[in-house]
């Protein structure tokens, strides 16, 4: 007999046909009732044994964590809560689970002791909805891109080059520690390493996709970057990943047009598909909330601050508009924020962009034209010579959702920016080369997708939304 999806089997209108499910024992009481999950979806089916005439020892064995496999014929519940129910005919235990060693017991957990059993926190309701969310999003950015005409592009994991001049990179070497050659300065010589140079982990497939873009089109590239950046934060990762496209043609109009297009799409993907795993995320953030002193909690739930992104056109705003409507701020003349707002030409913090969207325009906001001597050197300068053509997406409870610019396209004034900064033209030769030949104005931005599944989950750390994650003084697993 083929086996259900217990997903499937929740959803059917066939009763009193045989089916096989398996899964794994979430609860299993009275001696009788097992609540049974596969992972395809959150909600358990509930499973009858004939204890009277089901061997004492097999009984024993139907613990917490137990996998199992079920024979048995699917019936209407006459119980609370499930509109279907197995009758069970036969059951096979698959592999036993030691009731006084397994972790993840049938209670509430701390979301510190599931990192640290991160192999098996995926078996609880929260983590197994935000690992679905995770793929269901993953899949949404896949489909809009490639529905809109965009290629996949592999750029490089290893790179000669920091892409966002931050400086904070992992090195790779064949150099054992404290063996590297050295040079005549006494610096150690790279020339001798595996790669000839000096070698990172990226921290973004931009620069590579810009090369791509500028023969292909459209282009977007989706993997994994890394930053070594000794921060324990809700916000950071060592590894994380990251959605980045690039439009040869597109000016910073366009490229907002494309981000608001696409966070709409991906967004109301879930909404359509992961009805189950949002409406549990949603009820779980409330109750969280309720915890929370009231000047500390959210003005919307989970599933209206998916609504309010989706629904609401978003609002463009220019840097100098916004820091002006920061500084004549309630919070700002009363000291409320964090960090003043004085003048131009300040970084803005989450604060401030929580305000702009949350408080003062209530919608989603772009803000654009940012301050160049706080953006990244390949951003188009403007005609000011003082601001560049950037753009930030700010969300609601989070802050800065996408980052991107139009970029620098003209050769001489790339060349002079990145002057400027000390960055050696011959370690961008080949950037340099797509503004020598067939240059033309293209856009692109990028989108750490941790921070939208953070997001559309309602978690409030990102290392719940990463399967494995990869922090300062953690490597496990």
């Amino acid at each position: 007999m083929n086996r259900s999806s217990i997903k499937e089997l929740l959803q059917s209108d066939k009763f009193l046909h045989e089916v096989h499910v398996k899964g794994w024992v979430r609860t299993f009481r009275s001696n009788r009732f097992i609540a049974l999950n596969d992972g395809s979806t959150i909600n358990n089916i509930q499973c009858v044994v004939d204890f009277e005439n089901t061997d004492e020892a097999l009984l024993k064995r139907i613990t917490t964590g137990a996998a199992v496999s079920i024979n048995g014929t699917l019936i209407e519940s006459q119980g609370k809560g499930q509109t279907v129910e197995i009758t069970v005919t036969n059951l096979e235990i698959l592999g036993d689970s030691n009731p006084d060693e397994y972790p993840i017991q049938p209670k509430k957990h701390s979301f510190e002791f599931l990192r640290e059993n991160a192999h098996l926190r995926i078996r609880t309701n929260t983590f197994s909805a935000v690992m679905r969310l995770r793929s269901a999003l993953s899949f949404a950015v896949h489909q809009y891109f490639q529905q809109n005409g965009f290629y996949y592009v592999n750029t490089p994991i290893i790179t000669g080059s920091d892409a966002e001049g931050a400086g904070e990179m992992f090195k790779v070497t064949q150099f054992e520690t404290n063996k590297a050659p050295l040079n005549e300065e006494g610096e150690v010589d790279y020339t001798k390493d595996f790669f000839g140079k000096e070698t990172n982990l990226t921290v973004s497939g931009q620069l590579e996709a810009e090369a791509y873009a500028m023969a292909l089109g459209k282009v977007y590239t989706f993997g994994p970057t890394f930053r070594a950046e000794n921060s324990n934060t809700t916000r950071h990762l060592a590894e994380f990943w990251m959605i980045e496209p690039e439009v040869a043609f597109n000016d910073l109009d366009a490229n907002m047009d494309l981000s608001e297009d696409f966070i709409k799409y991906v967004l109301q993907y879930v909404l359509d598909n992961c009805k189950e795993d949002l409406e549990f995320l949603d009820n779980r953030l409330a109750q969280e909330e309720k915890a929370k002193p009231q000047a500390e909690r959210s003005e919307m739930g989970l599933l209206e601050k998916l609504r309010f992104v989706v629904d609401n056109n978003f609002k463009r705003v220019s840097y100098t508009e916004a820091i002006e409507i920061l500084r004549n701020s309630k919070p700002n003349k009363k000291k409320k924020f964090q960090f003043p707002v004085n003048e131009w030409g300040v970084d803005l913090q989450s604060e401030h962009e929580r305000y702009l969207v949350e408080k003062h325009f209530k919608c989603p906001v772009i803000l654009f034209d940012y301050p160049a001597n706080i953006k990244a050197f390949y951003m188009r300068l403007n005609d000011d010579g003082k601001t560049v053509r950037a753009m930030d997406v700010l969300f609601p409870g989070i802050g800065e959702m996408v980052g991107g610019a139009q970029r620098e396209e003209r050769l001489e004034v790339l060349k002079e920016k990145m002057a400027a900064l000390d960055i050696p033209e011959e370690e961008l030769w080949w950037y340099l080369d797509t503004r020598k030949f067939g240059t033309a104005v293209h856009s692109g931005f990028g989108l750490g997708f941790e921070r939208l599944v953070l997001f559309t989950t309602g978690m409030s750390n990102i290392r719940d939304v990463i399967p494995f994650p990869r922090t300062p003084q953690n490597a496990e697993f």
